[in-house]
């Protein structure tokens, strides 16, 4: 049975109460405030919902993550890296990617970034747990990304691109510096094709909240002003 959450608790079911199908579906109610969300990540889960929907909170098993050091990085996409075309800043413009995040796709019908949600991140990036990640062409914003970061752990939340291989540039940016201040894990949530290129692979939920016991009260070396 699902669970709904009271707005006076924080509390979380434990994660093995999450539905199988649809998978991961572990509550549903709340709200989008600061102190639930870093709970919810430091549980193991996520808020996931369309508008017109109550907050859903996931949970799947198995979780893909990314290890940082099996980044993969094609032959093409390091070739675009060394042209120097594109100029990569963190925590620069929060919003502004936060929004394009948000933005229609020509693929999607609507978008799970509700207004509700691109304020409740807004709000933890004010609190120095939210980071983005910006791709520039010039002076122009074509990519980015934007997450939560929380010991030695990153939960990725959403990307963009408006140019060509912008999107990547930024991601394996991030990755590269990740890896050089001592992450151990990037959280990508659902599987795509798009981050299985990297080397993203699908591991147990319960291995995943291994991770989340070991490193989330870690201090890791980040200095998302470099």
């Amino acid at each position: 049975m699902l669970t709904w959450l009271q707005r006076d608790s924080l509390t979380f079911p434990p994660l093995d109460k999450a539905l199988r199908e649809p998978n991961g579906l572990l509550a549903a109610g709340g709200d989008l405030r600061a102190e639930r969300l870093v709970q919810a990540y430091r549980h193991g889960c996520f808020p996931w919902y369309q508008d017109g929907q109550p907050i859903l909170w996931w949970s799947p098993d198995p979780r893909t993550v990314l290890l940082p050091g099996e980044l993969h990085v094609s032959r093409s996409l390091r070739k675009v890296l060394r042209q120097g075309h594109y100029r990569t800043t963190f925590d620069t413009a929060f919003v502004e990617v936060i929004q394009a995040c948000a933005a229609p796709r020509d693929y999607a019908d609507g978008t799970w970034i509700t207004t509700p949600m691109q304020q409740a991140y807004i709000e933890l990036h004010r609190r120095g747990i939210a980071h983005s990640v910006e791709v520039w062409q010039q002076e122009r914003l074509v990519g980015g990304l934007y997450g939560l970061a929380m010991g030695r752990l990153f939960f990725g939340e959403s990307m963009f691109s408006r140019a060509d291989n912008a999107s990547k540039v930024g991601f394996v940016t991030l990755v590269e510096h990740l890896a050089r201040w001592g992450f151990e894990l990037i959280d990508c949530q659902m599987p795509t094709q798009h981050l299985h290129s990297f080397g993203a692979r699908p591991i147990p939920r319960d291995e995943f909240a291994g991770y989340l016991q070991r490193f989330l009260d870690r201090p890791s070396q980040a200095d998302w002003q470099s």
